[in-house]
């Protein structure tokens, strides 16, 4: 039997970067354990609620995040608070498949709209690699607002 993977982000703002992966994939973030929230309704507020009636003190309310798969099919995503900035390039990153099953330009088409959205939600392009046969069908290479990388892919 497989296990469960979670993949963690160290961050300097937890809330911020798990809102922009949120978006990025279609996640939720989760309610405080024991909390029911409707759909729709805002879980970070919840969580808001949640923290302060535990008496977590303020400056500790933002050092941890978690978004989840709705459909409960891909991984959790954690992100927590470190005190140091990234350095240095990923050794692990994360693919978001944009454009499954299209080839050439309609791939390559697909990519640079999903680019277009995500440079608005506060990730930069860093470089277009275009197909290569027959081992390279192209990707974008971009950073999250905190400058980790992955592709779109």
């Amino acid at each position: 039997m497989g296990r469960d993977v979670q993949i963690t982000f160290d961050a300097a703002d937890p809330r911020a970067l798990s809102t922009f992966w949120c978006t990025v994939l279609g996640y939720l973030h989760p309610p405080p354990p024991g909390v029911d929230v409707d759909p729709g309704a805002d879980a970070l507020a919840a969580w808001d609620q949640f923290l302060v009636a535990a008496g977590v003190p303020e400056h500790l309310r933002n050092s941890r995040s978690a978004i989840e798969d709705p459909e409960g099919a891909g991984p959790r995503v954690f992100f927590q608070q470190v005190p140091e900035e990234k350095a240095g390039k990923n050794r692990v990153h994360l693919d978001v498949r944009a454009a499954p099953g299209l080839s050439g330009s309609e791939r390559m088409s697909a990519l640079e709209s999903e680019c277009a959205r995500l440079v608005d939600l506060g990730a930069s392009r860093v470089e277009r690699h275009d197909p290569a046969p027959p081992l390279q069908a192209g990707h974008i290479v971009m950073r999250d607002p905190e400058g980790n990388e992955f592709c779109l892919d």
